[in-house]
């Protein structure tokens, strides 16, 4: 297969940007590379705003054709969450013929080396950059995103944690050298000599388990990871939400193709409806490696049963947010609404408890009773969203049925401190907006428990009443350690608070996110600085992105002779 791009071509151009990365994930510095505005794109190549739109148009009601091999049906029915039907079809394969295939390519991928794989790698994501306001309208129409949300977390932030994990892979990689000469002294005899090669020899085939709400920004850690790491990688999209991975295998097979390496390396396994090949492609033999992002069940289910391949789960928790104190209650209140209602909810980081006194909380403005509370943040909330146009920018559409049911059937749970309400979208009214719901519970009732104990995914917030901070604080502890948190906040002045939060963070292994009352938020993490999940609480078994999360999907193999 002939290259039309060199591996020193790839380096000239892309190694200044690994390099980048590299003493960004050292510092934990801020550094991005992708930028965030849309008005940044449209020039050197990339597709600008009308550009994006139109390629995306385009896209729509047309057979996406990656040839593949192995082919045997074409298959689709995605509906975009806003009520469109986008009408592509894709390939469904041929299992037993397209394993084999990807396999085949292996051997001349691991043997590029780390630096070679890191910069292709890079090359797919700058040209996944390039493309960002199509991509940014492929994540909206399947995760119900709005655009500008869409086009940050499904662009640039999903391109950032992408390169983290390219970065990460390259560094554990080449923390043992190419070669070594070993020289043993024997005293009065001869020394003994040899020389040692070291090679990282990739797992096998990885699985990417897509999820519908954020295809690319959960996608491409695993994907890039394995990859990187010398690994083919089949990608399994969510039934609703193909599109973005479909475009992302795409541009990853004509970058494989033009470097000289098999395309094949990275397929597309999309299904007929109803088929669910996940349980199936999980447990084959040739699959070592999976990535799944998704319901605790199934990530459960994986982790007893996919026993042949090394498993990374995102599942599910119940992130919480004590409120004990604060001396910036304005601040406070409006950070948490906005925590509340970005993307209706429908992260896997937003807030769900909040654990407040019953007799109340101190702040700048005086006493506030735990109703105040309560009632004031329901204000902010719905001061926040007053506006229907800013409403629907920053709520997006409800993802599927599932996630509408839960909102109804919330405000049955307990007393509704703020109700949810039905927006419409003048864009596109077949699109299911809602407002968030807080409802009111008794840390102290039994019946309560049974409620907040439980994930409810979606814009769905529980302010728990607690009988102190110490109550909180070990309520607080008993979440993590028996659901699991991908994210936890607290909001107090004092010190001995602060400290008996911290210690519970350490000791249950949850990320902790103090006092934020301006522009950052519990629900948002930076690549290449913040940890997404740890892997140390039930709600996940992996970080993004740390070592721990690259470093087994190769093995080092020695070769060692006598010198």
């Amino acid at each position: 297969m002939a290259a039309e791009l060199s591996a020193h071509d790839l380096i000239a151009k892309h190694r200044p940007t690994l390099d980048q990365a590299l003493e960004a994930i050292r510092t934990r510095a801020y550094w991005s590379p992708h930028p965030e505005h849309p008005k940044a794109y449209g020039e050197n190549g990339s597709l600008g705003m009308a550009e994006g739109k139109a390629a995306f148009d385009a896209l729509l009601g047309t057979r996406l054709d990656l040839d593949q091999p192995g082919t045997d049906d074409w298959v689709g029915g995605e509906t975009s969450p806003y009520g469109i039907e986008l009408g592509v079809t894709y390939p469904h394969a041929d299992i037993d013929t397209l394993l084999p295939a990807m396999k085949a390519g292996q051997r001349a991928w691991r043997d590029a080396g780390a630096q070679a794989r890191a910069v292709v790698c890079l090359e797919i994501l700058k040209r996944i950059s390039d493309r960002t306001h199509e991509f940014a309208h492929a994540v909206m129409h399947t995760s119900g995103q709005a655009f500008m949300m869409a086009f940050q977390a499904g662009g640039p932030h999903a391109q950032d944690r992408g390169l983290e994990a390219v970065a990460y892979a390259y560094a554990e990689q080449v923390r043992t050298p190419d070669e070594a000469e070993w020289t043993k002294p024997q005293g009065k005899r001869d020394p003994l000599k040899l020389g040692k090669r070291f090679k990282a020899v990739p797992r096998g085939i990885a699985l990417v388990i897509g999820c519908n709400t954020f295809p690319t920004w959960n996608g491409y850690p695993g994907l890039f990871a394995s990859l990187a790491t010398g690994n083919a990688v089949l990608v399994k999209p969510h039934p609703r939400g193909v599109l973005p991975l479909a475009l992302t295998v795409q541009v990853a097979r004509e970058v494989l193709a033009e470097t000289g390496f098999d395309p094949n390396l990275v397929a597309l396994a999309a299904e007929r409806p109803g088929e669910g090949i996940a349980k199936t492609l999980a447990t084959r033999p040739e699959i070592r490696i999976i990535d799944y992002t998704g319901s605790t069940s199934f990530g459960d289910w994986l982790e007893a049963n996919a026993r042949q391949a090394q498993v990374y789960t995102e599942k599910a928790g119940v992130n919480t947010v004590l409120v004990e104190s604060t001396d910036n209650y304005k601040g406070m209140l409006s950070n948490l609404a906005f925590s509340l209602s970005l993307y209706s909810g429908q992260m896997c980081t937003t807030p769900q408890n909040l654990l407040i006194p019953r007799d109340g909380i101190t702040t700048d403005e005086g006493a506030k009773s735990y109703d105040e509370v309560v009632t004031d943040l329901a204000r902010s909330v719905g001061g926040l969203l007053g506006d229907d146009a800013r409403a629907n920018a920053l709520l997006g559409a409800i993802v599927n049925p599932d996630v509408k049911a839960r909102l109804e059937a919330a405000a049955g749970l307990g007393e509704v401190a703020l109700a949810s309400r039905e927006i419409v979208n003048p864009e596109f009214p077949d699109a299911v907006v809602r407002t968030p719901v807080i409802v009111k519970l008794d840390g102290a009732k039994p019946d309560d428990e049974a409620a907040y104990m439980s994930e409810c995914f979606g814009p769905v917030s529980f302010a728990v009443a607690v009988d102190s901070a110490t109550d909180g604080v070990e309520l607080l502890r008993r979440t993590i350690a028996d659901k699991g948190a991908m994210t936890v906040g607290a909001y107090t002045t004092s010190d001995e608070v602060a400290g008996a939060v911290e210690e519970v963070c350490l000791d249950e292994c949850a990320q902790l996110s103090l006092n934020l009352t301006g522009g950052v938020y519990v629900n948002q993490t930076a690549a290449f600085s913040d940890f997404h999940g740890s892997g140390g609480n039930p709600a996940a078994n992996a970080a993004l992105c740390d070592a721990a999360f690259v470093a087994n999907r190769f093995r080092m193999v020695e070769i060692r002779r006598e010198a």
